[in-house]
């Protein structure tokens, strides 16, 4: 059973940085992308960022030079620093392993002064 938890989330001012984390069990991040979305309060949820099992990455366009996500497959977790926040940012951001075949709990972003 894949298993998928999502930290690291917080109240920043506009302009600060998070480093969200995601740890995963019962899979192999060699094998499987993992992948971040995000869904703000009256908004469809929307693909962030991914990361495939080679270690490729894709961005959505809003947070294209922002964002970024990596993996360490010794430590079984993926992260997802978050730079230059907006209040746009504002949303709980979850982890997903294998397009949506599992999914961690959220973790809540805010940026409001």
């Amino acid at each position: 059973q894949v298993q998928v938890a999502e930290s690291g989330g917080g109240l920043v001012q506009p302009g600060g940085s998070l480093r969200l984390s995601c740890v995963v069990s019962g899979t192999n991040l060699r094998e499987y992308a993992m992948g971040w979305y995000r869904q703000a309060p009256g908004k469809e949820r929307e693909l962030v960022a991914s990361i495939s099992d080679g270690g490729q990455t894709i961005y959505c366009d809003s947070v294209e030079g922002r964002f970024t996500t990596s993996k360490d497959i010794a430590k079984n977790t993926v992260y997802l620093p978050v730079n230059d926040l907006r209040h746009d940012d504002t949303a709980i951001n979850t982890c997903t392993h294998n397009n949506g075949d599992d999914w961690g709990g959220g973790t809540q972003v805010t940026a409001h002064s």
